[in-house]
């Protein structure tokens, strides 16, 4: 368990650590006319270290030399040496480890096995640690025989430049493209509420809600002044807010490296699946099967700096509060984790999610500060705090059941079509209003009579279960209050007369529904979107459905819905790679990413969903436009026909 958390922590420190604490630099020595010395020399930033080769491999990583060129180009004398080291107990590992402090250097002698032979190349593989974190990094070398480095650009073969290139478009009114119509702040707003919503859930769970007024009391009978006192209690709600905020850094960290990394991760059908799994045992847990907790460790030292004076005790107060929570918090935290990945903008949507979870988190600590006689008016605690954790231990069901839907799409596995689904969601609606009747118990629970809110919640979640039961069985139901959530209308047991959105007529290739657009002299419609996109859904089930909105689609515009997750493999003679522009080279291997790579090769764009009008001759007919609302798209719509007919 220790070898795993540390593994977790290397790996978000590989995230949060924008700088390099080890400086490598390389130098060549001749010795005589074949024989030579390279010597690799670490400097390390303050309080930084880093592992020798000869360290336990049971603890930290060591560092490791790779030389690509061997045998017959250069023969190796011998094993690398390392300056002196030190050995001590580490207490990230809990183990005696061999490291290196300030600077650390290395040396391996070699011949060159020939006079053709020009240069050295290989490359480092390096775990350096501080006290609180941990990095794992290659750094990579190439010396010429005369001792300069080499840097060599990537190229790419003829063909890998011909696949690229035939991704290009030759537009038209390209400067449309700075004027793209940017994504409506509804959906910025929506995860804020919902973060909102997940904070109050989390102020009613038996982890959150005792701490109310034992937190509040501490502020409002301290020696001090009472308005100090409140001062405070403010302070150790901004605090909290942002100790919320800043679990959402990382990702921005990731998204500006890699702008498709995070969309990538959220289609991945293995992740979609470890997140079922994760949000099932976050379930049994809320069920009381068992208990989610952080290492003490992190607790007590927590707590213990919370007796510090002034603003840095405030802040360890509400970290410690962020950390004992977490057996009740951190699912809805995972909830919005794993819900704003999946849409665009991930890392921006999850700090306005995190921002409204806090904010929510924070409020009664400092509204119960500055108005104490308020303390009276709420609940005690008891078993009705067990209630609330059971009904978000079948909400968690029901998200996990999502997670599987979208590695079940990606796939096209065709398991959870959309009346199972909706089945197993209006089961689990059932499951929960027969809980809140009574009928049955989890581990731990006593009998309790049934108060009034208990009954009301059971009626409601009644109402839900009647509701989902009729989208089940009725055609006029579409469930639109729950779009984005359950599969597509089309992915269905039933045979369908379209595989397109509302039955509409699409083409899932580029060049195939040019040839239609040429064809129908129609403008194109090009939906870059995805099988897990939540806004995608909604687009479609609540915007595209409007009878306005319908007709321009189904009768002046060739759709093209093009799908940026789609994990259908390419054939060999399709794959290819391509320049990252941040760096690095991708390698093009499935459908999805070959309409991800043209989305952003045209359109400097990785966000789904995302609408472009263009005629078949590749003319811009407007500014593409993002998630929005009604009366936007179908002015939008109706701007690119007039266009269109001019």
């Amino acid at each position: 368990m220790k070898k795993i958390f540390a593994s977790f922590l290397l790996f978000w420190a590989s995230v949060v650590v924008a700088q390099t604490p080890v400086k490598w630099s390389h130098e060549l020595k001749a010795i005589d006319s074949i024989t030579y010395q390279i010597q690799h020399r670490a400097t390390l930033d303050e309080n930084w270290h880093l592992y020798s080769q000869f360290s336990n491999p049971e603890g930290a990583i060591p560092t490791e030399f790779i030389y690509t060129k061997t045998k017959e180009e250069i023969r190796l004398l011998g094993s690398v040496e390392e300056s002196e080291s030190k050995t001590a107990f580490d207490p990230v590992f809990e183990m005696d480890l061999t490291y290196f402090e300030k600077e650390a250097i290395f040396t391996q002698t070699f011949q060159f096995a020939s006079n053709i032979s020009d240069r050295i190349q290989g490359e480092i593989n390096y775990q350096a640690c501080d006290d609180k974190l941990c990095i794992f990094r290659t750094e990579t070398f190439q010396l010429a025989r005369s001792g300069e480095i080499i840097v060599e650009a990537t190229s790419f073969s003829d063909y890998n430049n011909e696949r690229i290139n035939s991704l290009q478009l030759n537009l038209q009114n390209t400067a449309l493209l700075e004027d793209e119509i940017a994504a409506s702040d509804s959906g910025f707003w929506r995860i804020f509420r919902l973060g909102l919503l997940g904070g109050l859930l989390a102020l009613l769970t038996p982890c959150v809600f005792p701490m109310i007024p034992l937190t509040v009391s501490y502020f409002i009978n301290q020696k001090e002044p009472s308005q100090n006192g409140s001062l405070q209690a403010l302070l150790y709600g901004f605090f909290i807010v942002l100790i919320y905020g800043f679990l959402s850094v990382p990702f921005h960290l990731i998204d500006n490296l890699n702008p498709e990394f995070l969309n990538t991760i959220a289609t991945n059908i293995t992740l979609n699946l470890v997140f079922f799994v994760v949000f099932v045992a976050f379930a049994f847990s809320f069920f009381g099967y068992f208990e989610l907790t952080l290492p003490s460790r992190w607790t007590n030292r927590s707590d213990s700096a919370s007796q510090w004076s002034g603003a840095g005790g405030i802040f360890f107060m509400a970290l410690t509060l962020a950390l004992v929570s977490f057996s009740c918090t951190g699912p809805i935290l995972g909830s919005l984790l794993a819900g704003s990945l999946s849409t665009s903008n991930g890392a921006l949507q999850l700090t306005y999610g995190m921002l409204g979870f806090g904010t929510a988190l924070a409020f009664p600590f400092a509204f119960f500060a500055l108005f104490p006689k308020w303390l009276q008016a709420i609940p005690q605690s008891g078993g009705w705090l067990i209630t609330v954790k059971v009904v978000l231990g079948f909400l968690e069901l029901a998200l996990a059941l999502k997670f599987l839907s979208n590695a079940d799409l990606v796939a096209h596995w065709g398991v959870l079509k959309r009346e199972v689904f909706v089945g197993i969601w209006t089961l689990l609606a059932l499951g929960l209003t027969l809980y809140l009747f009574g009928v049955f118990r989890f581990p731990g629970e006593s009998k309790r009579n049934r108060s009034r809110g208990r009954v009301f919640a059971a009626f409601l979640a009644l109402s839900v279960t009647i509701y989902l039961g009729n989208g089940l069985i009725s055609q006029e139901n579409k469930l639109k209050g729950l779009s984005g959530f359950p599969p597509p209308e089309f992915y269905s047991l039933q045979s369908q007369a379209s595989d397109c959105p509302l039955g509409l007529e699409c083409y899932k290739d580029f060049e195939e529904g040019r040839r239609a657009a040429l064809a129908a002299n129609k403008p194109m419609l090009l939906d870059f979107t995805g099988w897990a996109c939540i806004n995608c859904r909604k687009m479609e089930e609540t915007v595209w459905s409007n009878p306005t909105v319908f007709s321009l689609l189904n009768e002046n515009y060739i759709v093209i819905s093009l799908y940026v997750d789609d994990r259908t493999p390419l054939t060999e003679e399709e794959s290819f790679d391509m320049p990252n522009p941040n760096g690095g080279v991708r390698s093009i291997d499935t459908v999805g990413e070959k309409w991800a790579a043209f989305q952003a090769v045209n359109f400097q764009s990785a966000s789904q969903p995302f609408y472009v009008l263009l005629t078949a001759k590749e003319k811009l007919l407007n500014s593409p436009i993002q998630y929005t609302d009604i009366q936007t798209f179908k002015r939008w719509l109706q701007q690119g026909w007039d266009a269109f007919q001019e």
